[in-house]
């Protein structure tokens, strides 16, 4: 499968990590369930993959108005990424995206623009071998307006010193594109895993 971009040139390329540089949700949705179960805390994969690029205690907040729970939302947060981080040498990069960056690394500046929290957006590069690729890392410590909020994006482009319109962003959710269109960048939207692996099924029915 080839990610088709939007008409450029463009002088810089944002990334989301997880979902979008790292085939990171099935394991964060493993490291949530299991936290979760803990609490008594219903969630379901699918609101998981709604809830992509949103910071991890925002998550928590969220779930406790919503099913009247007080779940602490840093200790929560806590916990699940040291789950997660229990499962990440299991963690793969998403080849389409690997190919985009392997194309034009060196050429132009890459950032990594997350929800999650620093530390987890560098272990995962790190667990990849591609945290250097990066000229910065904005991550959920870094701006107080999440995604679907600009904020995000436009820090990363102010870092970078390019502008909002000649950044080309990759992101696998929706709040993530929207967060990029408020922004005034072009996007690319990268498909969830499910559907990336029902092209790659048609592809070989075809071959």
């Amino acid at each position: 499968m080839t990610l088709k971009l939007p008409e450029g040139p463009f002088k810089a390329y944002l990334f989301d990590c997880d979902g979008t540089i790292v085939d990171s949700m099935p394991l964060h949705y493993l490291a949530w369930k299991r936290i979760f179960a803990e609490h008594g805390c219903e969630f379901s994969e699918r609101t998981h993959y709604s809830l992509g690029g949103m910071p991890t205690e925002e998550i928590v907040a969220m779930l406790n108005t919503q099913q009247g729970l007080d779940m602490s939302p840093s200790a929560v947060a806590l916990q699940k990424e040291d789950y997660y981080y229990e499962i990440i040498h299991q963690l793969e990069a998403v080849p389409e995206v690997i190919e985009h960056i392997d194309a034009s690394y060196g050429k132009i500046p890459f950032a990594v623009v997350s929800g999650g929290t620093r530390d987890s957006v560098t272990r995962s590069l790190n667990t990849l071998g591609i945290l250097d690729r990066f000229e910065t890392l904005v991550c959920a410590e870094d701006y107080q307006n999440s995604k679907p909020h600009p904020e995000p994006y436009l820090t990363a482009a102010k870092r970078l010193g390019i502008a909002p319109e000649d950044c080309l962003v990759f992101e696998d959710t929706e709040i993530g594109i929207q967060a990029a269109t408020a922004a005034g960048m072009a996007s690319v939207k990268i498909p969830q895993p499910w559907e990336r692996a029902k092209a790659v099924s048609v592809t070989a029915a075809g071959a």
